[in-house]
């Protein structure tokens, strides 16, 4: 049955987590994965927590298989300011066309990097309590729909496309960096990274890895995209997902013939798709 007051709803939910006094970030995803549904037209909003941890947006937002926006979300009262200067939204906004950054009260939407509009919901009044804006809703409501009916961009020039699959090629450097950093010498890019200097050049930094790495995955994911235009549905997960499944496994079969090592890691751990 469809919620007659999503955004009623969205608030009553965060106002009980904060009444725990144990609420973080993570806490709230799932109340704005379920708004984030409420109010889109058969879009699907998919959180991967086990992804925060290496830079990854919280949530990737897909209709028809096909990825449409992305949201980052930090905590409630957490300073949009300071998330905006940093080093990890700058990488977004690089990277992504339509992306909204949210302490889950406000929203903040950003169009190829620009700053495009900034809506209020609610504020945290001293006492804990969630208190909605003057006209926060009608402009929340307003934002996200413009938000979700952004036209995916599509690139019908070489020049173009070319420009895109750079972008998210550093993006997903800066993504293996981070991950790099935060895993242990056990980790799976370490020992990717062991690999490499074993079998391919011996003298290898992580930044070198890193930036071959990503390249290797832009391509592969690419190639797949070309030989299986038509996803399948995933077998792990929801609608939303499978087009990442079937790329991820499909690039991991391109690449396989000229870098096995990158290859195992499409097998194995079902990369993001290229958006």
């Amino acid at each position: 049955m469809t919620n007659p007051d999503p955004f009623k709803t969205y608030l009553q939910k965060l106002q009980k987590n904060l009444s725990t006094g144990a609420a973080t970030e993570h806490t709230h995803r799932s109340a704005l994965e379920a708004l984030l549904e409420a109010v889109g037209d058969r879009v699907l909003a998919t959180n991967e927590p086990s992804r925060v941890e290496c830079g990854a947006p919280d949530y990737v937002i897909t209709r028809a298989h096909t990825p449409i926006g992305y949201v980052e979300a930090k905590d409630v009262g957490a300073s949009l300011d300071t998330a905006e200067r940093s080093e990890q939204l700058q990488r977004y906004r690089a990277s992504l066309n339509n992306l909204i950054l949210t302490d889950y009260l406000e929203f903040r939407w950003y169009v190829e990097g620009e700053h495009r509009e900034t809506a209020r919901l609610a504020t945290v009044t001293r006492d804990g309590k969630v208190k909605r804006s003057k006209d926060g809703v009608q402009a929340v409501a307003d934002l996200l729909q413009k938000f979700l009916v952004q036209e995916v961009p599509i690139h019908g020039r070489p020049g173009e496309l070319a420009q895109r699959m750079a972008a998210l090629a550093r993006m997903t450097r800066g993504l293996i960096e981070e991950t790099f950093r935060w895993e242990t010498e056990q980790g799976m890019l370490h020992a990717q990274l062991k690999a490499f200097r074993e079998t391919l050049i011996p003298f290898l930094t992580p930044a070198q890895f890193a930036d071959m790495y990503a390249q290797t995955i832009t391509y592969g994911l690419f190639a797949a995209r070309i030989r299986y235009p038509h996803p399948a549905p995933s077998p792990y997960e929801g609608e939303g997902a499978g087009w990442g499944w079937l790329y991820a496994r499909e690039g991991g079969l391109e690449l396989a013939q000229d870098q096995p090592l990158p290859a195992r890691s499409f097998q194995r751990d079902r990369w993001p798709g290229p958006g």
